[in-house]
C-alpha cells in the first residue's frame, strides 16, 4: 500500500470523529444508529482501528456523505474547463484548455477590422485555425489567405505570421497552439463495413 493511501487511512479517524461531533451525535448514539459496536468506533475515530469499507459504508450513510469525505481522499480534479474570457483589444479569447498540456485550446471572436494593420510574430510552436463562422485572413510570410466557415490552416510559428478579421461579420475562430512546434496528428477511424 502507497504512503498516500496509508496517510489517508491513518487521518480518517479524526475526521469521522469530526463529522459524528458536527452532526451532534454522542459515540453510542452513532453506534447504534450505524450498528457497529461503541468500541469499534472509539477504536475506529482514535486511529487505533483501520478504516475498512464494512466500517465506512454505515458512517456515510448514517451521516449522508460520500465515502471520500469521511477518508478526506485527495481530489481526483474536475475534468471540466471552467473558461473565463478576457478581452484585450477588442478580440474575446475563452480558454478551452488547461495550460499545464502540451497543446493550448482557445476559441477567439475577433469584430470586423477590415482596414486594420497587423504586425506579423516570429516565436516557437505550431498553430492550428479553424473557421467557425466568419472570415479569417492570414498572413504568412509574403503571402496571405482567406479562409471561409469551415476551413482550417496550420503552421509553423517560425514563419512571421498574423491573423484578423477583413470582415463583413464576427470572426469566430478555434485555435489549437503547441509552444514546442509539433504538429497536431488527426486521425480517423475507419468507418466499419454495413454487411
Amino acid at each position: 500500500m502507497t504512503d498516500d493511501i496509508q496517510a489517508v487511512l491513518a487521518s480518517a479517524g479524526a475526521r469521522i470523529r469530526a463529522i459524528r461531533e458536527s452532526r451532534k451525535l454522542t459515540l453510542s448514539a452513532a453506534a447504534e444508529a450505524s450498528g457497529i459496536s461503541t468500541s469499534t468506533l472509539s477504536r475506529l475515530e482514535s486511529g487505533s482501528r483501520r478504516a475498512t469499507l464494512e466500517l465506512l459504508l454505515p458512517l456515510a450513510q448514517l451521516y449522508r456523505v460520500p465515502l471520500d469525505d469521511l477518508v478526506g481522499a485527495p481530489a481526483t480534479g474536475d475534468p471540466r474547463v471552467h473558461p473565463r474570457p478576457v478581452l484585450r483589444n477588442g478580440v474575446t479569447t475563452i480558454p478551452l484548455s488547461r495550460t499545464t498540456g502540451e497543446w493550448s485550446a482557445f476559441k477567439q471572436i475577433l469584430p470586423p477590422k477590415p482596414d486594420a494593420e497587423y504586425t506579423q510574430r516570429v516565436h516557437d510552436g505550431w498553430d492550428w485555425l479553424y473557421v467557425i463562422s466568419g472570415r479569417l485572413k492570414l498572413w504568412l510570410g509574403d503571402e496571405f489567405f482567406i479562409l471561409e466557415e469551415g476551413e482550417a490552416a496550420d503552421f509553423d510559428t517560425r514563419t512571421p505570421h498574423a491573423f484578423g478579421n477583413p470582415g463583413p461579420g464576427v470572426l469566430e475562430v478555434l485555435c489549437l497552439f503547441n509552444s514546442q512546434g509539433e504538429r497536431m496528428h488527426v486521425r480517423a477511424a475507419a468507418a466499419a463495413s454495413v454487411g
